[in-house]
């Protein structure tokens, strides 16, 4: 069974996969509690399917882009599992997955982006069921575009982006197929940070004469 869960964005969203379907899936009532949220939400999807943690034969999570702290909860507790249990962990940019939800809807070419916070948003390019170009980070108006929109950030500055679409969230249903079916490049469970470091590494010394 494939358990996948994604953290990048302010909800957290589980699903588990038999094989051949998703047969339990749980997403997270509130928001920025990524810590208390996610455990639950494993066990919620486990005991819906009446499988255990030894069941699980690989674990899927979204590596964003998405703020530090939501992304190590998740990766954190996606490699923690695949180590205990002895099982591979594959990871795939959240973007991707909010792709593959807005490709099965019939869309073809968009754009996906989602809150980078700092008024800034996360952003890629898909066209033919494929990404483009990005991921990368960018003020709404230097990416603005009349083609559709995808993800959160389409509602939140509409004047950047008025051609919005859904889904705003990605699924962790979706990652599962998409892991399942290989529709994106899998990664390695690291996450996917697109800012530089806001704090710089000092310069050296002087050397005193």
């Amino acid at each position: 069974m494939l358990l996948a869960f994604d953290t990048a964005t302010p909800h957290v969203t589980v699903a588990l996969h038999d094989g051949e379907r998703v047969v339990a899936s749980y997403s997270s009532p509130s928001s920025m509690r990524h810590g208390e949220m996610l455990a639950p939400g494993i066990a919620q999807v486990l005991a819906e399917a009446g499988a255990l943690n030894t069941d699980v034969t690989a674990v899927a999570v979204g590596v964003g882009p998405g703020p530090f702290t939501g992304l190590r909860v998740g990766l954190v507790t996606a490699r923690t599992l695949a180590f205990s249990l002895g099982i591979p962990v594959y990871g795939v940019c959240s973007l991707d997955v909010l792709a593959a939800e807005a490709i099965d809807t019939g869309l073809d070419e968009f754009t996906v982006a989602t809150d980078a916070r700092r008024k800034e948003v996360y952003v890629a390019r898909y066209a033919g069921g494929a990404r483009i170009d990005g991921p990368s980070v960018a003020r709404p108006t230097d990416v603005a575009t009349e083609e559709l929109v995808v993800g959160r950030g389409a509602t939140l500055y509409p004047e950047a982006f008025p051609n919005a679409a859904g889904p705003e969230s990605p699924s962790a249903a979706v990652l599962c197929d998409v892991v399942a079916n290989e529709r994106f490049e899998l990664l390695e469970p690291e996450p996917l940070y697109l800012r530089r470091p806001d704090v710089a590494e000092a310069h050296a010394p002087k050397k005193v004469s």
